[in-house]
């Protein structure tokens, strides 16, 4: 509910004028129908799967730091080592890598398909420079959640300037 003590606020009635007939108009309350229209009913449509190869699937991620750290997890269960690619430049961090075992040439029928298996890419901006040589990254796989560290780069504070 909108504010009552301010002349800046918009009212609710005056706010869903503005967007629904102007802002002269109150809105109207709605009409009673008297007549229910025809409902069509149409037979059901099977679903349309998309390939998903065009569309690499997205992971998703938890970034967050700590005093001296970045941290980045992502939930990665069911792929290998050597499945998954992690890289680092111009503090752009990329993950990507292959989700496989979703495949079974036996398959008739679907009834219900939620997993997603195949390619998956994720580049993310880091939101405070870190350090990328390979000895202050540290990247562990452990019970299906990849975790990157990255030392935060030392920032220095910012000098202040004279004006003459």
């Amino acid at each position: 509910m909108a504010r009552t003590n301010s002349d800046d606020l918009l009212m609710e009635d005056d706010l869903a004028a503005a967007f629904l007939g102007g802002d002269d108009e109150l809105v109207a309350a709605p009409k009673e129908v008297t007549e229910e229209a025809p409902v069509e009913v149409s037979e059901p449509v099977e679903d349309e799967w998309v390939d998903g190869d065009d569309f690499p699937g997205q992971l998703a991620v938890d970034v967050y730091e700590t005093a001296d750290k970045l941290v980045v997890k992502a939930r990665t269960a069911g792929i290998s080592k050597t499945d998954l690619d992690v890289s680092i430049s111009d503090n752009i961090l990329t993950i990507s890598g292959v989700l496989s075992g979703g495949e079974d040439e036996q398959t008739t029928r679907w009834h219900i398909q939620e997993c997603y298996w195949g390619e998956f890419t994720r580049t993310i901006a880091l939101p405070v420079q870190v350090r990328e040589d390979e000895n202050s990254v540290k990247a562990e796989l452990k019970d299906g959640v990849l975790t990157i560290s990255f030392e935060k780069e030392k920032v220095e504070a910012p000098k202040k300037i004279a004006i003459q």
